[in-house]
């Protein structure tokens, strides 16, 4: 069961975390622990064969320096847009490796174009004139 201690979540069930541990290892066995992407966020990696060059544990100065933490989340950049809950329960084979700055540019992206294609709303009968 899950604890709560002064408002963080503490899971005390021992089989989640390797689950969670193991699938996250999966995915970046899977991957040869570098990113995933090839393009979706924007840039086209053109430099490095046409995939993102992040590779985790690594130091990057591209996108601010800082240390590379891949994390596995939808590889579809629609399902990027799940709730965390129901992204969570996603298959391995439907995750792929993000870097951080490649996952935020897909969502950010894929939101923007959600957005443009959603119908316009008409205004409430209510408020005519």
């Amino acid at each position: 069961m899950p604890q709560f201690t002064d408002g963080t979540l503490v899971i005390a069930d021992d089989a989640v975390a390797p689950t969670r541990a193991a699938l996250w290892q999966a995915v970046m066995a899977a991957a040869a622990g570098r990113c995933q992407c090839r393009g979706t966020c924007g840039t086209t990696h053109g430099k490095d064969g046409g995939r993102c060059p992040a590779v985790h544990g690594a130091y990057q100065t591209k996108h601010g320096r800082s240390w590379v933490h891949l994390i596995a989340a939808p590889a579809d950049p629609a399902a990027l847009l799940l709730p965390p809950h129901q992204a969570a329960a996603l298959p391995k084979r439907a995750l792929a490796a993000w870097c951080r700055h490649c996952h935020d540019a897909t969502r950010r992206t894929t939101k923007a174009q959600q957005t443009a294609a959603a119908p316009a709303v008409e205004p409430d009968a209510l408020f005519d004139l």
